[in-house]
């Protein structure tokens, strides 16, 4: 904490000291929580766009510079470096782990991915053309009945078998929703499978014939899981600390998150920019849908561009676009007019005036969708998979949250604009 504080002096003349708290990086912040106790006032700001909630040693984003750190490293030096399962244990622990701490959380990981089977049966009860969010959040939300012997917060022991099962069991409970959209048997996990590539073996396998893991799939799935593991104070993460903070076990919490990642203005981002490529259609069309963009007055918007935090870019889009290169150039499963498309408005967009002074650069959503539905997956699902990636990050917050002396039960304050009092009007009388 600094020396520094602001005064506030209300108009009765009344003085209040704001202390000023400074972190490792990042703005200063100014301690309000004394504010309506010494002066009947509260702070508004919708959206909490200028407020910190809580403090949090795990993710830091400088908008200005286009910096992500996951625990202070750069997400560009894990993604090039590291794995999805090495960066899930530095969110979770604070630090890389050493190759035998590496080695046994793995195991852990891969001992945990079989479901309780009275889960499997639970996706019985959801009809074929179910939304896999849905059944997800439902899923997740019922871990509870399943794993009621270890949900004792305040037991260090508990917080680490719920971040290990919610780790290793979010692959197995996605593919079995895929599974069942797609009227497939549910292929179990195997354990001599790393992360990703026992995902795509239980989403595209059949029992009917082998299935041949492409390691560039696999490769580029991990890559996308290390750039949605965290991403600060976000829509989702804060609604599981809101749920957390109740004293919710954990899986209520992180379905929670789940529900509110499925919003469209939060996970569902890269669905709506495929909807926007297949809408515009082709190259030549770009020149008028760009235009659409531009005018205040037509609804049309340009999705996959911008971000409420990143104000000259997004480190994320940068390393997804290269993969991108090297999945569509391997794979070929995907028609490549649509990437050319996404190409060729990447290109006008950035040279355009208007996208330059709003600073609407590519954000990791505007590729990740193009990648996924290369990689044979649906639309439907790229929601969950942002979710698996991300489970991490709401599990290390949720761990820091129990953990942190100052959390209390999250409880917002309004500004109420209804009725001031009125008597109540007897029904005849109205």
């Amino acid at each position: 904490m600094s020396q520094d504080a602001y005064r506030l002096k209300s108009p009765s003349g009344k003085e209040t000291e704001l202390p000023v708290l400074s972190g490792t990086a990042g703005p200063d912040v100014l301690d309000i929580s004394k504010l309506y106790a010494q002066q009947g006032v509260f702070t508004y700001d919708p959206g909490f766009a200028a407020t910190g909630s809580c403090s949090s040693n795990i993710t830091f984003i400088d908008g200005e510079e286009g910096l992500l750190m996951y625990r202070g490293y750069p997400v560009e030096q894990l993604a090039k470096s590291s794995s999805f399962l090495e960066v899930s244990y530095l969110l979770l622990h604070g630090e890389l782990p050493t190759v035998d701490e590496l080695a046994d959380f793995e195991s852990t990981i891969r001992r945990h991915t079989m479901l309780n089977e009275g889960m499997l049966s639970f996706f019985k009860g959801f009809r074929y053309d179910a939304h896999p969010m849905a059944m997800l959040s439902a899923v997740v939300g019922s871990m509870s009945a399943y794993y009621h012997d270890k949900l004792d917060a305040s037991n260090p022991q508990h917080r680490d078998i719920f971040a290990h099962r919610i780790l290793a069991k979010l692959p197995t409970i996605a593919a079995a929703a895929y599974k069942l959209n797609c009227g497939q048997p549910f292929i179990y996990p195997r354990n001599d499978l790393n992360y990703c590539e026992n995902l795509l073996q239980m989403f595209f396998a059949v029992p009917a014939e082998p299935y041949e893991i492409d390691q560039v799939a696999a490769e580029a799935i991990d890559l996308l899981f290390i750039l949605h593991a965290d991403h600060e104070q976000n829509c989702s993460t804060s609604t599981v600390r809101m749920a957390g903070s109740s004293g919710a076990n954990p899986y209520s919490a992180v379905a929670a998150g789940i529900s509110a990642l499925w919003g469209p203005a939060h996970g569902g981002a890269n669905e709506a920019v495929l909807a926007m490529l297949e809408e515009i259609g082709d190259v030549s069309q770009i020149g008028k849908y760009v235009d659409k963009a531009k005018d205040k007055n037509d609804p049309f918007r340009l999705m996959g561009f911008g971000h409420r935090v990143y104000k000259n870019f997004d480190p994320r889009a940068t390393i997804i676009r290269k993969m991108a290169h090297k999945i569509l150039g391997r794979l070929g499963r995907v028609d490549t007019p649509l990437y050319d498309l996404a190409l060729a408005l990447e290109e006008v967009a950035l040279k355009d005036e208007y996208f330059i002074e709003k600073r609407l650069y590519p954000n990791v959503d505007f590729y990740s969708g193009i990648i996924y539905r290369a990689l044979g997956i649906p639309t439907s699902m790229f929601t969950v998979m942002f979710a698996i990636g991300r489970s991490v990050g709401w599990t290390a917050h949720w761990r820091e949250m129990i953990g942190d002396s100052e959390t209390r039960i999250s409880r917002p304050r309004q500004l109420y604009t209804g009725p001031a009092k009125r008597d109540y009007v007897p029904i005849d009388k109205r």
